[in-house]
């Protein structure tokens, strides 16, 4: 089936991850210290893991099912592209909130100066301010959601990017778009905030690999990042 190709991949590094994180949380029981509106921060950390799982499996099934059979838009016609982007904002914007909330639960089990983190994280935001400038300039919105995947025979013929922050990476989205779920952490000061922005960043390479280089070698016929 086209639509699960190479995602037992994707399942067994996701396993691997996740045991790694259990393993990390029980090492060090500060970890998930704290709590928010009545919630423990394990409930809010569950949450924080469980969001990116989703989305990334939301994107697996739709640009493939509309790649390979034409699915959303048998299904909702010309209306299938845009619903699939109001999921996909819904399920990413989902990443940033569960994370800052559980930064904010596990606020300050850390301990550095806050000069230090606020600072930090005001220089992190730079390059993500600097990339989503250049993804409504230069990319366009509806090719960072995956149009491609809806009319390959349109966007296939549409050159590389390689103008504002694609001048000097092929892959800004992944290197830089996830800087921005460090700052809750950083900022907030907060272990467990951290080790969720470190699993949600290795898991979206996961998903580079495993669906989206694959699918760009179908559409375009290349192993480059369209990014």
């Amino acid at each position: 089936m086209k639509i699960l190709k190479y995602q037992q991949w994707h399942l067994i590094i996701l396993i691997v991850l996740l045991f790694s994180v259990y393993v990390l949380t029980k090492f060090d029981n500060t970890i998930l210290g704290g709590s928010l509106l009545s919630n423990l921060t394990k409930y809010w950390f569950l949450l924080a893991i469980l969001s990116p799982i989703i989305h990334q499996i939301y994107v697996v099934i739709c640009w493939r099912y509309e790649l390979h059979y034409k699915g959303i838009t048998k299904l909702f016609g010309n209306l299938g592209f845009k619903l699939f982007k109001l999921g996909f904002g819904i399920l990413f914007a989902s990443r940033l909130i569960t994370i800052t909330l559980l930064a904010i639960s596990n606020q300050y089990t850390m301990d550095f100066n806050t000069t230090i983190s606020f600072s930090l994280s005001v220089i992190l935001m730079m390059p993500v301010v600097y990339l989503f400038y250049s993804v409504i300039k230069y990319f366009g919105i509806d090719r960072a959601f995956g149009s491609d995947h809806f009319y390959p025979e349109i966007i296939k013929n549409t050159p590389l990017v390689n103008q504002g922050i694609f001048k000097y990476t092929t892959n800004g989205m992944y290197i830089f778009g996830f800087i921005m779920l460090w700052i809750p952490g950083i900022l907030f000061q907060s272990k467990a905030a951290l080790l969720s922005a470190l699993f949600s960043h290795i898991y979206i390479w996961v998903h580079y690999y495993f669906t989206e280089l694959p699918d760009m070698k179908d559409i375009y016929g290349i192993n480059e990042n369209k990014d």
